[in-house]
């Protein structure tokens, strides 16, 4: 598979991870980005704020959030990370509870909209998402994500 077809690398991928907040899910997501070297814990605080502000409009399909906040100093380079999280969890949304969390890193508003669409056009059915939650290894997760 091409490397430009690859949504998030294997690498950036987390199975049953535990949190029992929505804060500690967004933070665990980010971790991947974190010890990756794409962001700083500052970027971890923004996203967290972000909801805080905003609501939970990171909520996007039922089962699904993709955490994000604006490009910041805190961004290093653009990445993206996936993780499934342990239990369901709330996020005060109508399409609670969520069960995947992406963690997208931009460094500017393009790249931001270039990763959210890249995001929709390979995540177009939500059928996808119980079988991500369901997935009880990093290859098969990595395998239902990228359709193979």
């Amino acid at each position: 598979m091409p490397e430009e077809s690859i949504l998030v690398e294997k690498s950036k991928l987390r199975i049953h991870v535990p949190a029992d907040t929505w804060q500690e899910a967004i933070a665990q997501a980010g971790a991947v980005l974190e010890e990756a070297g794409s962001i700083t814990h500052d970027y971890i605080d923004a996203m967290i704020s972000a909801v805080e502000e905003f609501g939970p409009y990171i909520v996007i399909m039922p089962g699904f959030a993709i955490a994000h906040a604006a490009p910041c100093p805190a961004v290093k380079r653009e990445d993206i990370a996936l993780v499934t999280l342990e239990k369901p969890l709330n996020f005060g949304s109508p399409n609670d509870p969520v069960l995947v969390v992406l963690c997208v890193s931009c460094i500017d508003h393009d790249s931001h909209l270039n990763a959210l669409q890249k995001v929709a056009e390979a995540l177009d059915s939500e059928e996808i998402f119980p079988q991500m939650a369901a997935a009880s290894t990093v290859d098969e997760l990595f395998d239902i994500l990228h359709h193979r």
